[in-house]
């Protein structure tokens, strides 16, 4: 059975329901903490056939706060020049463009909380991942950091209104995400409401929202994972 390496970046954006739908993948999975200072060594990804690696309130090159992120930066490599195939979530998403040689900004453009409208670009419908992802959708999203510029070789495959790169392939192997398939409106309950107010949100209609998008979000974030354990197995 495959295995799958997933990284936690942070304790509050965890997996969430991908465990699930990767067992139903029969799909095995490791996860670790980076927090917990337990990352694999690159040589070790040999071990592994696929990595996912998640959000969290960080910078891709904030090694100062997060001294894991090095080391989560040179798994990004090694899969990259191994094609291990790799799903950044987030701020896994910004790490493979960051190390990929995009762009990631702090605090920039307009902050997305929630359900959000997502356009799949016409690349999308040929990609593996998204293929089978309807191309008008929406996701959660919680960022206030984003992707400027995705690497000079990636393929751009989903926006929004706000943010330009949602979605993007590196090479044949590498996606990354800046929005959040593992998400539902249980996620969106757990919010502060006086930190979304300070952002310009209000939880309450978040909720509403979410729980309107929820039945095709969830059939879209499960083709998604579909799409990358696909890839995982064809490898």
């Amino acid at each position: 059975m495959s295995r799958v390496l997933i990284i936690v970046n942070d304790i509050e954006s965890g997996p969430g329901r991908l465990t699930r739908w990767l067992v139903e993948e029969d799909l095995e999975f490791d996860l670790r903490i980076g927090s917990h200072g337990a990352l694999p060594t690159p040589e070790a990804l040999a071990d592994y056939a696929g990595l996912i690696m998640l959000g969290g309130g960080l910078m891709p090159d904030e090694t100062d706060r997060a001294p894991w992120l090095r080391e989560e930066a040179a798994l990004v490599r090694t899969a990259l020049d191994s094609g291990l195939p790799q799903l950044g979530i987030c701020l896994g998403g910004q790490l493979i463009a960051h190390v990929g040689g995009g762009r990631v900004a702090a605090q920039t453009g307009a902050p997305e909380k929630g359900s959000t409208p997502i356009e799949l670009s016409a690349a999308a419908r040929e990609d593996r991942v998204f293929a089978q992802v309807t191309p008008s959708t929406a996701f959660i999203e919680s960022h206030v950091d984003r992707i400027l510029e995705i690497p000079p070789e990636a393929v751009l495959l989903a926006s929004s209104t706000l943010c330009a790169n949602q979605a993007f392939r590196l090479g044949e192997a590498a996606w990354g995400l800046q929005f959040h398939p593992e998400s539902g409106p249980d996620n969106v309950r757990r919010w502060d409401p006086a930190g979304l107010a300070k952002l310009g949100f209000d939880k309450d209609e978040l909720i509403a929202a979410a729980d309107a998008a929820q039945p095709q979000t969830e059939r879209d974030a499960r083709a998604l994972l579909a799409g990358f354990a696909g890839v995982i197995r064809g490898r």
